[in-house]
């Protein structure tokens, strides 16, 4: 989920007066207040998606059950599981491969203590780890969809040659709604078998970066992947469709994708028009503008910014260019970028820096809940680009851009303001225990 260099854009002339009447708009009751229990998924709110990271189980120790003590899932309408593999042979994969990990989704026996259920996994059933935990979250909160993302950042390699033919997105199609949708898993003792999976995703999420532009280094680039991509999400819902009128209960199975913010990598890999028939929604990049490997500082998340790259920016980009309001989901994040070796004065924004800053899990990324503490240990000075909609801190050395509560009831009542679709986030082990953020983000959508 980090995008590349990316090109310089304009600010909208009336982007301060939409700011002022937003800040008028959006809650101003502390976020950490819980708000009004509900089913997820009711489908008269807005979407409100966030990527569960198969990996959190380890050094965060973010479980699936996280999300029901904390009240997140009760303000989610779709989890996005990050990620389904796509293998060199050209079809989702399972197995002995970088990035799949069958242990954490269906092998990994869970405890009583760590269960949704509080009943702790047995030797002998078909089920369990990540996705019966998912199961398990999805019956205590009706109308809750998960969702496989399929591929990533660091697993987009293997997709151009995937779909360059219609032999190959038919075979690739097929393998994902095997896996995941028909959940038929590889035996591993006890575990797996046909079906054992079934009913734990609700449809297909396509994070393929980037189709006709850079991604991360190694991947296959081609100009036909714009036709291509085309092709596979049509290939796509003729699949997942084909297959829910199929079953005894007809049902209509999602398709999304994440999808960038850089004109020239949707100019490069989307054929907007075409493919948004076909996607439920889509959920816009709107974090990682830049990043800490750069030199100089500078905002990672911006509501509005002159000259530069924006949540608005990104919007405006896809309506230009034929997405329906409604079908476009705005991404906002849990972490920060950081910087150190900060010279320059000021406030340290757009200053020279040496390298990223020391962070706890990868330098330059820090989770919120980690800055939350920075902020309030009175080392760090807080400051809001009030014009622009964002908020970083900086200590005179080290400066850390990122989203407080603040920051994202400003831009949930955006996406009100907007028309569009809701809110995604990456990822839901980045907030605070009781949920500090998605809870500012439930407020802002959910406010009249």
């Amino acid at each position: 989920m980090r995008p590349r260099a990316m090109t310089k854009l304009t600010f909208g002339a009336a982007a301060a007066a939409t700011l002022g009447l937003l800040a008028t708009l959006a809650p101003t009751a502390d976020a950490h207040q819980p708000s009004g229990h509900r089913p997820s998924g009711h489908t008269s709110d807005l979407k409100r998606v966030g990527y569960f990271t198969q990996w959190g189980i380890y050094g965060r120790n973010f479980q699936v059950k996280d999300l029901e003590t904390s009240g997140t899932a009760a303000k989610l309408s779709h989890i996005n599981y990050a990620f389904g593999v796509i293998g060199p042979d050209g079809k989702c994969l399972m197995g002995n491969a970088p990035g799949s990990d069958p242990w954490a989704d269906y092998v990994r026996p869970v405890d009583a203590a760590t269960s949704v259920d509080g009943v702790g996994d047995t030797a002998d059933q078909r089920l369990a780890g990540n996705f019966n935990e998912l199961r398990e979250l999805k019956a205590k909160n009706p109308g809750l969809k998960v969702m496989i993302s399929l591929g990533g950042w660091s697993g987009s390699a293997h997709f151009s040659d995937a779909v360059r033919t219609e032999a190959g997105r038919k075979a690739l199609v097929a393998s994902c709604i095997d896996t995941y949708i028909k959940g038929n898993l590889p035996v591993d003792g006890a575990r797996g078998g046909a079906g054992a999976a079934a009913g734990v995703f609700d449809g297909v999420d396509l994070d393929w970066e980037w189709p006709g532009s850079e991604g991360a280094p190694g991947n296959v680039i081609r100009p036909e992947d714009k036709p291509n991509f085309t092709k596979l999400v049509r290939e796509f819902r003729t699949q997942l469709d084909a297959y829910g009128r199929s079953l005894p209960k007809r049902r209509h199975y999602e398709l999304s994708a994440y999808v960038p913010t850089a004109p020239a990598k949707i100019d490069a890999g989307f054929e907007v028009a075409r493919i948004m028939r076909d996607f439920d929604f889509v959920n816009l990049q709107g974090y990682d503008f830049h990043v800490s490997g750069e030199s100089t500082t500078a905002q990672q998340s911006a509501l509005f910014a002159k000259d530069d790259f924006s949540v608005d920016q990104t919007v405006n980009a896809w309506l230009r260019r034929g997405a329906p309001a409604h079908k476009l989901v705005v991404g906002m994040p849990f972490y920060g970028q950081g910087w150190t070796g900060v010279t320059g004065g000021g406030d340290g924004l757009g200053q020279p820096a040496t390298g990223p800053a020391p962070a706890t899990w990868a330098a330059g990324s820090e989770d919120y809940k980690h800055l939350k503490k920075l902020a309030e240990s009175g080392t760090y000075k807080l400051y809001r680009g009030h014009r622009n909609g964002h908020a970083w801190l900086f200590d005179g050395t080290t400066l850390w851009t990122y989203d407080d509560p603040s920051v994202l009831r400003t831009k949930a009542s955006y996406v009100r303001q907007r028309g569009l679709g809701g809110a995604m986030v990456w990822s839901l082990d980045g907030d605070t225990p009781n949920g500090e953020l998605i809870t500012a983000i439930d407020r802002g959508l959910t406010r009249r």
